[in-house]
């Protein structure tokens, strides 16, 4: 395969890649760390994860429990918390944060999988903007006579091929988490 399509194609794999983790942090009525790891908490001036300043942990499918090594650092989490788009208020007792994931109304189900579709277009869109700067590069190549005619038909066929296989995984993985949404 053609050094350029490798490259294009890593990239593209970045963008599902980023995709899947934005998709963890979407909750499904279910409790998990990605929900709030991501979080930045102001911590001593300088914006951090909030996985690297506390523990995140699960006793319960309905139930977060975040700790933090500093408990000076409760206040902040607990505003990080409010402002996020989580939608969850938390509960503190001083030393931990505790947040009770509800269970998903009808109408809320129905904002995430906007949500899930809005997120996956920025993806796609990702996806073809990386093949449209390899067919640029691949013209660039033909224009300058190191690519012969047919060779760059084949090259962009080929691009096409992985093109259509990472749009094709972006809607698999949306359809899962759509899935999961709506049936919990």
């Amino acid at each position: 395969m053609h050094t350029l399509l490798e490259q294009a194609q890593d990239r593209m794999k970045k963008s599902v890649g980023v995709l899947r983790e934005d998709l963890q942090s979407i909750r499904a009525g279910r409790a998990t760390p990605a929900l709030v790891e991501k979080l930045h908490v102001d911590y001593y001036g300088s914006p951090t994860p909030l996985q690297q300043v506390a523990q995140i942990s699960v006793p319960e499918p309905r139930l977060l429990v975040i700790q933090p090594w500093d408990k000076s650092l409760v206040p902040a989490i607990e505003k990080v918390i409010l402002k996020s788009e989580l939608g969850i208020s938390p509960t503190s007792d001083g030393i931990v944060l505790r947040l009770a994931i509800p269970a998903l109304t009808e109408e809320r189900r129905r904002e995430l999988v906007k949500v899930l579709h809005r997120k996956a277009e920025e993806e796609k869109v990702a996806v073809r903007n990386v093949r449209r700067d390899a067919l640029e590069h691949l013209k660039a190549e033909q224009k300058s006579g190191k690519l012969p005619e047919d060779e760059l038909r084949r090259l962009e066929t080929e691009l096409q091929k992985i093109t259509d296989r990472m749009v094709a995984e972006i809607d698999q993985t949306v359809a899962a988490k759509e899935k999961e949404i709506l049936e919990v």
